[in-house]
């Protein structure tokens, strides 16, 4: 149903995942050079214009992570294809948290090189881990509605 706990946190996630598109991942500063990683490209700050690097898939992988929950929110009368739905977020949410710790450590890596430089992580970091905390506690939410109306219909 609509108004259930776990349709609380489903939006709580689609929240996270749109301030995932909204601020920069990380922004990484070499000698007079100035880098921010976002979901669609490692951008310098210092010379406008398109992506050095392009992140495409982790930004397509982002936009699943995205519509996922909102499929999943309005799926209420089909428990069980709610949970298959969270248990697929879950792997992506894994697999995005992997990319971004994959393109942080690629472009620390590739200004290491240079005498000075440093790194400013940001909490947007974080929000694929959180997604999938949420998710699993959705997952939980759904599972225990599906045991009620199992119960109740043994009852009958």
């Amino acid at each position: 149903m609509i108004q259930r706990i776990q349709t609380l946190y489903l939006t709580l996630l689609v929240i996270l995942m749109v301030l995932l598109y909204c601020f920069p991942i990380a922004t990484f500063i070499s000698g007079t050079e100035t880098f921010e990683l976002d979901l669609f490209g490692i951008r310098s700050l210092t010379h406008e214009g398109s992506p050095i690097v392009s992140t495409i898939w982790m930004g397509i992988l982002a936009i699943l992570c995205t519509l996922i929950p909102l499929i999943t929110i309005f799926l209420y009368k089909r428990r069980w294809a709610q949970i298959r739905l969270c248990i697929i977020e879950m792997i992506l949410l894994g697999g995005l948290q992997l990319f971004v710790l994959f393109y942080i450590y690629r472009t620390y890596t590739g200004i290491q090189d240079i005498a000075q430089h440093a790194i400013r992580y940001s909490l947007i970091d974080v929000f694929p881990f959180i997604g999938i905390i949420l998710t699993y506690l959705a997952f939980r939410g759904i599972a225990r509605d599906e045991a009620l109306i199992r119960s109740l219909n043994r009852m009958r």
